[in-house]
This record gives structure tokens, C-alpha cells and sequence, in this order.
């Protein structure tokens, strides 16, 4: 497979602003591998096709608000800064973009917020926009987290063109986010509702959260037209042995293992053992999943709609099968599902 095979036109009218009004209202596209089907449903409807112990896969990172302004000292100009990392508690260092970069040069200071308390020195250039920040701030660990937190705003994706709203503090993140760390939501578990999350769990689903702390690099556009030689970014992932252990039996027991989201796809994906059981884990991957793929764990998938040429789009194709894929993304186009971050969801079967 070639990254030539990816493309195909998205109107941008169908780049999702907002997110439907309800979350689980959001439209649903069912894909039957096997017999080859779509159908189109609402979201809340992925409940009729859920089990007594089948095992739904919840990537339980949390964003954190990663988007912060800062004005460069003496010209004052507006720099926006984006938090990826930290790397040092004790010295509050943090791996960043900036931008505009080429006005940012190590030993640049850029103050923060309408009274400057918190303050960022430039101690390193790491690649065209990325830099190594020291934070300078008069306050301890604790309180210089809550001023970051208080400054920083939503990181929503950058094809969303209008301004960051109070609401998307609370709609970019999954109502079973725990472990702050993404700096962008898994986002086909936005489509889940508290209501809808009681109702599997009273039908007998059972739950395995893993962690998955989503960074930039799965947005990183594919350069190479061989796939062989894009290299994704790390990421850092968790899992448990509880998880573990609730996976392993669904296996056991040739239920519907369901990942939700490529990126639970990709953590499972990291920690498969050689009997093709889940493992406990607690490191980083660089997985690139990409056609001809053999999946391990997850018999099903829940996902967004993914924009072209995507690293995102390529695993999908590897599960669903590539020409299925195709034919069901054109379907969507015709039948004006919504993509990416707030959009449309698709379950995989």
C-alpha cells in the first residue's frame, strides 16, 4: 500500500465544528465485514449490537488544556505556544511548539497571562517549531500546575477555524477521561453518554480502560508514498493487569472485543503477547498500524471519520479492509457525514 491509495476529496463543509447536540446522537455507520454492509444508525443504537461480556476498550487519557499566548519580551509579540511534554518536574522543563517559530531563539523569555507571573526561557531548539522551555514560576509544583491549567485553553484541533468556546472544556473529552496527559481527545469515545454507558453496563458489557496519551505526532502528515518509512511519534501507554485480565477472558470466552477509538486500537496493538493475549504494559509506542495488517485482539472497532491520507485512515483500511473502507468513506461523502474530532462515528463489525 502506497500513501497515494489514501487520498480521496473531502468538501470542507463536511469538517465538523461542533459536535452534535447530544453526544450519543451523533450519526452512526455500521460496516459488516463479513457480509460486506452498511447501515446508518444513531449512535445510541451501538447498544443493539453489544452483548452480555462483550468488552468495550475505553482509552481513558485526559486532555489538558495544552494551548497557551504568551508575549515575547521587549517586542511583546504574540507567541502561541503548545505544550507536548513535560520532561523535568523538579525544573519544569517542557517540550513545545511555537509559533511563529522563527521569532523564537534559545535565551528568548515569553511571559504569560495580564500579570506575568509565569515566565518561559528558551533552553533548546528541537526541531523547525519545536523548543525546550524552563518555567520560571514563584509557587510550588502544585500551584504552578494550577496556573498552567488556568491559562492554557482547549487544544482542539487546528481545522476547527472559530475561537475556542467555554463549552469545549467539557465536549473535547470523553465522559471517562482519568489520566491527564493528551494533548488531543480520543475522540470516537466523545460519542458516549453517562446514559448510554449505564445502559451496556446494565446489559453486561464490560469495560477495559487502558491508557493512551494521544500526542501530536498521530496528526502528522505522512511525507513518504512508501508507508514502510513514515516513522510515528512515541507515545506514552498503561496497562493495567485488571484491564488486561477483562480483555483476556472476552478472547477466552470468543466474545465481541470492541476497541474504541484507533487509539485504544494502537495501545492493545503494542502489548500483545506471543499466545495473542494482552499484556500488561506500562512504556511508550511508535506502532504505526498501516494494510496488510493481522490484528491480534480486537474483533471490532467504534471510530470518526478520518481525513485523508491519514495515519488514522490507514489503520482503519488495514482493519475494515481497504476497498470496503473506500466504498463506505464515499458513501459518506454522498450521505454528508460529518468528519474528524466532532464529527460522525463508525462502528466496525
Amino acid at each position: 500500500m502506497k500513501l497515494s491509495n489514501f487520498g480521496f476529496n473531502l468538501p470542507e463543509e463536511l469538517l465538523a465544528e461542533y459536535p452534535s447536540e447530544n453526544r450519543d446522537e451523533s450519526r452512526l455507520m455500521v460496516l459488516n465485514r463479513k457480509e460486506q454492509t452498511i447501515e446508518h444508525k444513531l449512535f445510541k443504537d451501538i447498544i443493539d449490537y453489544f452483548e452480555e461480556d462483550d468488552v468495550l476498550i475505553l482509552n481513558n487519557t485526559k486532555v489538558f488544556p495544552a494551548r497557551l499566548y504568551g508575549n515575547k519580551e521587549k517586542t511583546g509579540a504574540r507567541i502561541e505556544v503548545f505544550l507536548l511534554r513535560e520532561l523535568n518536574e523538579e525544573q519544569r522543563l517542557w517540550d513545545v511548539l511555537v509559533d511563529p517559530a522563527r521569532k523564537i531563539r534559545i535565551g528568548n523569555k515569553l511571559y504569560f497571562g495580564d500579570d506575568d507571573t509565569l515566565v518561559a526561557e528558551v533552553i533548546d531548539n528541537t526541531t523547525s517549531r519545536g523548543r525546550t522551555l524552563r518555567f520560571l514560576y514563584d509557587g510550588s509544583y502544585t500551584e504552578f500546575r494550577r496556573k498552567l491549567n488556568e491559562l492554557g485553553e482547549t487544544p482542539l484541533p487546528k481545522y476547527i477555524k472559530r475561537d475556542v468556546e467555554p463549552d469545549d472544556e467539557e465536549r473535547y473529552q470523553t465522559i471517562y477521561a482519568k489520566t491527564e496527559g493528551a494533548v488531543a481527545a480520543p475522540t470516537a469515545g466523545l460519542h458516549f453518554s453517562k446514559h448510554l454507558l449505564k445502559r451496556l453496563e446494565i446489559k453486561g458489557v464490560d469495560f477495559a480502560e487502558v491508557t493512551l496519551h494521544v500526542g501530536l505526532g498521530t496528526f502528522n502528515p505522512v511525507e513518504v508514498e512508501d508507508l514502510s518509512k513514515h516513522k510515528m511519534d512515541s507515545e506514552e501507554l498503561r496497562i493495567e493487569e485488571k484491564a488486561a485480565t477483562i480483555v483476556n477472558n472476552g478472547i477466552e470466552s470468543k466474545r465481541r472485543i470492541c476497541a474504541v477509538g484507533t487509539t485504544a486500537m494502537r495501545a492493545i496493538e503494542s502489548a500483545v503477547s506471543s499466545n495473542g493475549r494482552l499484556n500488561e504494559i506500562e512504556g511508550w509506542t511508535n506502532k504505526f498500524i498501516f494494510p496488510p495488517y493481522e490484528f491480534s485482539i480486537a474483533n471490532s472497532m467504534i471510530t470518526n471519520f478520518h481525513t485523508p491520507k491519514s495515519t488514522l485512515l490507514m489503520m482503519v483500511s488495514a482493519f475494515a479492509g481497504h476497498d470496503f473502507i473506500k466504498r463506505a468513506y464515499e458513501e459518506a461523502v454522498k450521505e454528508k457525514y460529518k468528519f474528524y474530532s466532532y464529527g460522525d462515528a463508525m462502528l466496525i463489525i
